[in-house]
């Protein structure tokens, strides 16, 4: 049997240099809706064989279990994560377990200015000031410059995480970067999600059992009561749901 893989590949190739943006939209339009029902391995693995090495997952390491499943089918894959400068001891902890203990290629990115940088540039606690344009800085754009030498990137994001999530599709465009954006667990419900973490042994954030179903940065993240929305807790107080790198 002809598996989706080898399709991939017969028809394709694996990348070894860019394609266009033309290139791009056209995978997505030809492969999006057949993968849209396939196993998370079975989406990582196409991306893999669809993009080579110009295909990466990110991590904002509230649990590793993308960076699990990838690295099941992709040993050594990179895993970039974005180290605000504001977050939680245990989220670095977290970063650091995974890279100690997965066969993955982990790579830390900053922002551009340190956050005693930002301070001086443009007051302190942006964060309180303009959350809108602090996320743009230490989040936003790093990630957007670090995906320069990729075609496509995985992340976590699921449809039940949020209302505002729904519709996010398991092989989709990506606008505002150019590239193919994956998410392998798009479907997947929060009990899936526990019963693959149970059943692999996989790292999580222990912040999680401590109150924080969805972490960010330290000074934008609270607890949440049982029974609340789970990303109630990030910018608590404001109109503010995303930092916007899935908007």
């Amino acid at each position: 049997m002809t598996t989706v893989t080898q399709r991939a590949r017969d028809s394709r190739g694996i990348a070894t240099a860019g394609r266009s943006p033309e290139e791009l939209r056209d995978l997505v339009s030809h492969w999006g809706a057949e993968l849209e029902l396939a196993p998370a391995e079975t989406i990582i693995e196409w991306a893999a064989a669809t993009f080579g090495d110009r295909f990466c997952v990110t991590s904002s390491m509230g649990d590793a279990v993308l960076a699990h499943v990838a690295s099941k089918v992709v040993p050594d894959i990179d895993v970039v994560f974005l180290d605000t400068g504001y977050h939680f001891v245990e989220t670095i902890g977290t970063r650091d377990a995974v890279e100690a203990t997965m066969p993955v290629n982990l790579i830390t990115i900053t922002p551009v200015q340190s956050v005693a940088e930002q301070d001086a540039t443009y007051g302190k606690d942006l964060f309180r000031t303009d959350p809108d344009l602090c996320c743009k800085l230490r989040k936003v754009q790093p990630l957007a410059d670090s995906l320069a030498g990729y075609d496509a990137w995985a992340t976590g994001l699921r449809r039940a995480e949020t209302h505002n999530r729904v519709i996010a599709p398991v092989i989709g465009w990506d606008a505002k970067k150019g590239k193919v954006k994956v998410s392998p667990l798009a479907r997947w419900s929060d009990e899936q999600v526990e019963r693959y973490i149970q059943d692999n042994g996989v790292l999580v954030n222990p912040l999680v059992y401590d109150g924080y179903p969805s972490i960010g940065c330290a000074p934008c993240t609270r607890r949440v009561a049982p029974g609340e929305d789970p990303r109630s807790g990030r910018w608590a107080g404001t109109n503010k749901t995303e930092c916007g790198i899935h908007t």
